[in-house]
């Protein structure tokens, strides 16, 4: 049997599917903004380890290691 047989059940039904579409719609338009503010805090995250970095000496190479058979 067809669910959708009643007249207010498919105008119901239509109701749903239009606020979904447009739930949807509104949930794609607020994203990109979502987006671009962690793209900006992650972007002050790496300046400011990039410029921690920056200030800390040069690491010492190590020595290589002798194998003398003497």
């Amino acid at each position: 049997m067809y669910p959708y047989t009643n007249e207010d059940a498919a105008w119901q039904r239509l109701q749903d599917l239009q606020r979904e579409m447009e739930n949807s719609r509104m949930i794609a338009a607020w994203r990109p903004r979502l987006g671009l503010e962690a793209l900006g805090r992650i972007a002050g995250r790496v300046w400011l380890i990039a410029g921690l970095a920056a200030r800390r000496p040069p690491r010492r190479r190590p020595q290589p290691i002798r194998h003398d058979a003497a």
